[in-house]
């Protein structure tokens, strides 16, 4: 596993409400951190976390 202190990171931000989303998508979301809508949080660049963010397109937002 790579250091996490040289690991590329990727900043996901919460940008839609999973309100009235599927149990599966609020789960993806909340198992990334996000609990408040706009919160921004820190990732490993990892193919798990681009998976993560790839099921829920319409309520993320990648952060450049």
């Amino acid at each position: 596993m790579p250091d996490m202190t040289t690991a590329k990171m990727i900043k996901i931000q919460l940008y839609r409400s999973p309100i009235s989303t599927p149990e599966p998508h609020k789960a993806i979301v909340r198992s990334l951190g996000l609990k408040k809508m706009n919160r921004i949080v820190e990732r490993p660049d990892t193919p798990s976390f681009r998976g993560m963010v790839a099921k829920v397109p319409h309520l993320l937002r990648i952060v450049e």
